[in-house]
């Protein structure tokens, strides 16, 4: 599991879904986080922080810059090119979750979701991490 003092930027343009993400991310035990509110804002972040954040957690659906949008500038980057990078959506159809696999995602979690399954998730993103 990723160490509990990991930076985790939080990414969703609902301030009440980030503070449901920030709340079950707490119930696992991780203490450290950022919150944008779009992926274009979440990209600024990224690159003001450098190496400091170690996880994403990001909706799909958000104006200016999608979570997916998030996701490919983010494994186009070299320097984040293996950031663990999970996304949070309502979406459950195939071909997107089809979408999100083949753009790089580590992990996947349909709304509504459990502090639990949420922790599933991370586990299975570390275990990728790792190989």
């Amino acid at each position: 599991m990723f160490d509990l003092n990991t930076k985790i930027l939080i990414v969703d343009d609902m301030g009440t879904m980030r503070k449901i993400v920030t709340r079950s991310c707490t119930e696992i035990g991780f203490k450290n986080f950022q919150e944008a509110a779009d992926g274009a804002l979440a990209w600024e972040a990224l690159n003001a922080s450098g190496a400091g954040i170690g996880l994403v957690i990001s909706d799909w659906n958000m104006p200016n810059c999608t979570g997916l949008d998030f996701l490919k500038r983010v494994r186009g980057d070299a320097r984040f090119k293996t950031l663990p990078f999970i996304l949070v959506t309502a979406e459950a159809e195939k071909g997107q979750i089809l979408e999100a696999l083949q753009s790089g995602v580590s992990g996947y979690v349909v709304k509504p979701f459990t502090a639990d399954i949420l922790k599933k998730q991370l586990e299975e993103a570390y275990k990728k991490l790792k190989g």
